[in-house]
């Protein structure tokens, strides 16, 4: 089970005629690529649409609203949309919009009120206090709900009853269960023109609200478990208080009123069932339990492996979120008494004779995740220059570091935000006028190999590494002195996000005592990437800047939430994080120009691009400077490395947790032992690395052979390389000339589960260089053309050499992919 501390990546000269035949066809012109359709990757079939009724004061009969995924739910983003509502007045939130939230309740019919979660956002949007409480009392400007019967009096409020006969809350600002920073509610949604409108609603299961219990098995012991399922709740507000009270006529303020718990709001409410998978107790007692650690980039992977390992070994495997570097430590250590698997990206070292095998387990990668509200929606659309990326993680933009005006001199002439950039304005010409202040990109405290990369990727570029020097951008904006001197531009032992900016500034709010607050208050790190992604889907970065005085305690600095219709927020995640909470990713400008989102075609064709380590020539180096075409530049490959200093009953399970990885867990899906959305299935060649991997482990350490297996380079430098593949049968795609920046990777891909919207919004037109590399899943025409060309080009080299030589075709047999 996942820790409680975790949440809790030579052509041979030919006949001169075929070479000459191989040559006119390889240079023959390609369709151009037709974008498939994207598939609900098994969500479609449990999506759920539910219609309004007419009320007592307010009609939303024509309203209907759809989940769009209802089963095998874990702790995730779901896609819920609407049609027929009434428009939300454009920045107003003051009518007309949707109240969602996430209940628990054992009757088929539904869950009480007493049941959900809601009234801990505290975010100070222009709704009426009461609509943001539990409270049912009168409000200002309506008398109160005259249907309410159950809950009276001046406090009178709804208390929250969690799962399993915990006591209730016992205030409406109780955070016993839940408070602002980490409820999952959606106190407004808006309703856009038209009528319609969709968020990316966040489900918990019961590892991240146990006060819901969402997924626990609720069968006797003994018998077929049942994961507890929840409810999906949704309260429309129209224009009247739960008086009747219109309040659009004349001498009214204009604002709804009331909690949505209140008995006449209640009644209006629409009820969808969450299916969860199981959570707790997956694994039979008394097997032996084997402990693994490492890298983050396998932690949703493993998450959904190990319930099938169970039953398809004799071992219960635990997982251990930690840093790579940690990882790598406690392999090199492992013995007879202390057996381990690791998780690292970079290779373990192997210089005290003891031998390690490292397995590829995983393909994912870093993103740059956002969620922008724009006064005509949430934002789908970025575009990142390394030397923009470089801006933010330098904090040269001046509200970065400060929101007091003028009180960052040592940026002055830099622009206040990212979005007023003229670089990023340029290079996005459509993106929105915001109604709000962007936030500061969110980054992990933690030290790692993913952190890593994002420097590579930035010192692998001319700008970049010219900005980070110090010298000004074309438009004249400079690095951030104070970061200027940490050879952010050369250094090659990076492993976190620096923030060394020393600005101290009063607090926003007036008050005394004065408190002040610093860069790290401001922009505050995520403990890791997850937590990036839980930030910016709720769109909140947890910033601590604003005054507020105790009750009858000292005055403090709280959160300082952003406003509903306002929120814009950007973090670097991983890829399955991103995908996991249906967060939009920004389209990264790889090697030759292009820009590239990740996806499964992307990530594969990452893959392709890399070449073995100098240190170990088994793992493959993540090395964005190689990454053209199709290829995300942020792409990375997770191992699994263990060492034959443990006894054979520990490396027999190892071998088996390979296997299993590399093999039936390589099957994309949202089920229990399938590979999650945000990870491209293992290339072929690296699953029959990764099988060598465990015969070797499993075999100990009785051979010279590199135990690390065969296959560890990526594509060829000729072009030829593996694809990737949606199932489990290990076979592979084409692989282009990634050398001269072609499409590196074609195969089969996964397509996100319909919680997730797609990731391929067509990019606004660009000039040279501004085209986005964004391939559906699936082989589309000029893949299949790209294949039939290599294929035939293969077929006469084959011939050429047949004719020179018997032994060359030999050993070119020798060298083929299977």
């Amino acid at each position: 089970m996942t820790g409680a501390a975790n949440r809790p990546r030579p052509r041979l000269l030919l006949a001169p005629a075929a070479l000459l035949a191989a040559l006119v066809l390889a240079l023959l012109p390609v369709p151009s690529a037709t974008t498939a359709a994207a598939a609900d990757g098994g969500a479609a079939d449990s999506a759920v649409t539910v219609t309004g009724k007419k009320g007592k004061y307010d009609d939303f009969s024509a309203l209907k609203v759809t989940v769009h995924q209802t089963k095998d739910l874990r702790s995730q983003g779901v896609r819920v949309s609407w049609e027929g509502g009434t428009p939300t007045s454009e920045g107003d939130f003051r009518r007309n919009y949707l109240q969602i939230m996430q209940c628990w309740g054992d009757d088929p019919a539904g869950p009480t009120r007493e049941q959900c979660v809601f009234g801990a956002t505290g975010v100070p949007v222009a709704l009426g206090t009461l609509a943001q409480s539990r409270s049912v009392v009168a409000g200002t400007g309506f008398a109160g709900d005259p249907e309410e019967t159950q809950y009276t009096g001046a406090n009178a409020f709804v208390p929250f009853r969690p799962v399993a006969g915990l006591p209730p809350t016992t205030s409406t600002k109780d955070p016993t269960y839940f408070g602002p920073l980490d409820t999952n509610e959606q106190a407004a949604a808006r309703i856009f023109a038209g009528g319609s409108g969709e968020v990316n609603f966040e489900v918990q299961d019961a590892t991240e609200a146990p006060h819901l219990g969402c997924g626990m098995n609720t069968a006797p012991a003994g018998s077929t478990p049942v994961p507890r399922s929840c409810w999906l709740v949704v309260v429309p507000r129209g224009t009247h208080n739960p008086d009747g009270t219109d309040v659009t006529r004349a001498g009214e303020d204009g604002t709804v009123d009331g909690s949505p718990l209140s008995a006449t709001n209640w009644a209006q409410r629409l009820v969808v069932p969450l299916h969860f998978l199981q959570v707790d107790e997956f694994c039979p007692k008394g097997q032996a339990e084997r402990p693994t650690a490492g890298s983050e980039l396998v932690t949703d992977a493993v998450t959904s492996w190990q319930p099938k390992l169970c039953s398809a070994t004799d071992s219960t495997f635990a997982f251990t979120q930690g840093g790579e570097e940690e990882a790598r430590n406690q392999v090199q250590g492992t013995t007879a008494d202390s057996p381990l698997l690791g998780f690292t990206v970079a290779p373990v070292a192997q210089d005290d004779g003891t031998k390690i095998v490292q397995a590829p387990v995983a393909v994912s990668g870093v993103a740059v995740a956002f969620f922008v509200e724009g006064p005509d929606g949430v934002v789908q659309d970025m575009r990142l220059t390394p030397r923009l990326l470089a801006k933010m993680l330098t904090h040269s933009y001046q509200k970065d570091v400060s929101l007091a005006q003028g009180h960052a001199p040592h940026l002055a002439g830099n622009p206040a935000f990212f979005n007023e950039d003229p670089e990023f304005k340029k290079l996005n010409p459509e993106f929105p006028v915001l109604n709000g202040q962007p936030r500061s990109l969110l980054v992990p405290l933690q030290s790692s190999d993913t952190t890593k990369l994002v420097w590579n990727w930035l010192q692998t570029d001319a700008e970049a590494r010219d900005f980070l020097s110090g010298k000004a951008d074309p438009w004249g904006m400079k690095v951030n002195p104070y970061f200027k001197d940490l050879k952010l531009a050369e250094s090659t032992s990076l492993t976190d996000f620096p923030k060394v900016d020393p600005t101290v500034t009063d607090a926003l709010a007036n008050g005394t005592p004065p408190l002040t607050y610093t860069l790290t208050d401001l922009n505050p790190y995520t403990a890791d990437l997850h937590d990036g992604a839980l930030r910016t889907l709720r769109g909140n970065d947890n910033r601590t800047i604003q005054w507020q005085a105790g009750d009858n305690s000292p005055p403090k600095l709280v959160n300082d939430p952003a406003l509903w219709g306002r929120r814009a927020v950007l973090a670097i995640v991983d890829t399955a994080s991103a995908q996991r909470y249906g967060l939009a990713t920004a389209a990264l400008r790889n090697a030759d120009g292009t820009f590239v989102r990740p996806t499964t075609a992307t990530l594969t064709a990452g893959v392709a691009a890399m070449r073995p380590t100098a240190a170990d020539a088994s793992v493959l180096d993540p090395d964005p400077a190689r990454a053209k075409g199709q290829a995300y530049p942020l792409t990375a490959v997770a191992y699994a490395a263990a060492s034959m200093n443990q006894d054979a009953a520990a490396r027999t399970a190892y071998a088996q947790f390979i296997r299993y990885a590399a093999g039936p867990g390589q099957t994309p899906g949202v089920s229990a032992g399938q590979l999650p959305a945000g990870y491209a299935p293992l290339p072929a060649r690296q699953r029959e690395q990764a099988e060598a991997a465990a015969d070797a482990l499993e075999r100990g350490a009785t051979g010279s052979e590199s135990p690390g297996g065969t296959g560890g380079s990526g594509g060829d430098t000729s072009g030829s390389g593996t694809g990737g593949t949606s199932g489990g049968n290990g076979t592979g795609g084409t692989s282009g000339d990634t050398s001269a920046g072609a499409a590196a990777a074609g195969g089969t891909g996964t397509t996100p589960p319909a919680s997730v919207p797609p990731s391929g919004s067509a990019p606004p037109s660009s000039g040279p260089q501004q085209n986005i590399a964004n391939p559906a899943a699936g082989i589309t025409p000029k893949d299949v053309m790209g294949i039939i060309r290599w294929v035939l080009v293969a077929v006469l080299i084959l011939g050429g050499a047949a004719g020179i030589s018997g032994p060359l075709m030999l050993r070119l047999a020798q060298r083929r992919n299977p």
